[in-house]
Order: structure tokens, then C-alpha cells, then sequence
């Protein structure tokens, strides 16, 4: 962020730079296909894979899969090892993810309000 002088006698006011590394950088990570989606349905709690992959439609295991993986690696959730026959595994969001959960609703909240969504078949009655 920089401050401009506007000239009038009043104080500075800060301006937007046009460029943030640092919003390149989470916008490079949540733009990743099915990135936002795993976010999104983590929000509600923590789940096992099959889970996850049955609450998100068209997402593919192995997709799902790396997802996970880069999402992990970037410290937005965890990989809970439950020490069971059979070993259960589930995942959840850490306090990072959980802290990016609020914006996240805050879009799904601006999606609601703002987004049309393709008639399924026209005639829809419940559009």
C-alpha cells in the first residue's frame, strides 16, 4: 500500500498498490481447480476422503487427492491418522484455513446475491 497527497491540505490518504505479491500468491493457490471447493465443504467440518469426494460433484479421487496434498503442503488443513483397524484418515481445516473459512463465506454469500446460475432444463420451476 502507498499513501498519496492529495494536494488539498488533507491529510494522506493510502491508495491500492495495482500489484500485491502476496495476493498473487493466495489467488496462484486458491485458483487451482477444486481448490476453493475442498476449502468450502472443509468449512462445515472435518470429513474422510470418501466423504469429501461424495459432497463435491464431478471432483475425480485423484484430483481430490492432490488437492488435499497441495492444500496440506500449504498449511490449510490437516491429515488426522486415526490408529484404527482399518486405519481411518480425515481431514480438516487448520487455524490458517479456518481464518480463510471467513472469506470464503463471505464469496459464497457475494456468489448468492450476485451469480445466475444455468437453467438445469428450460422451464426450471425451481430456479
Amino acid at each position: 500500500m502507498t499513501v498519496t497527497n492529495t494536494g488539498s491540505g488533507e491529510p494522506p490518504t493510502p491508495a491500492i498498490d495495482a500489484h500485491c505479491p502476496y495476493y498473487a500468491a493466495a489467488m496462484d493457490l486458491l485458483s487451482r481447480r477444486w481448490a476453493g471447493a475442498v476449502l468450502r465443504a472443509l468449512i462445515t467440518g472435518s470429513m474422510r476422503f470418501r466423504d469429501l469426494a461424495a459432497t463435491i460433484p464431478g471432483i475425480t479421487d485423484r484430483m481430490l487427492s492432490q488437492r488435499l496434498k497441495d492444500l496440506e503442503a500449504a498449511g490449510l488443513v490437516d491429515r488426522i491418522v486415526h490408529p484404527s483397524t482399518p486405519v481411518q484418515i480425515e481431514y480438516r481445516l487448520t487455524d490458517k484455513g479456518l481464518a480463510l473459512g471467513g472469506v470464503l463465506l463471505h464469496l459464497n454469500q457475494w456468489a448468492l446475491e450476485w451469480i445466475t446460475l444455468p437453467d438445469k432444463q428450460s422451464g426450471d420451476p425451481d430456479r
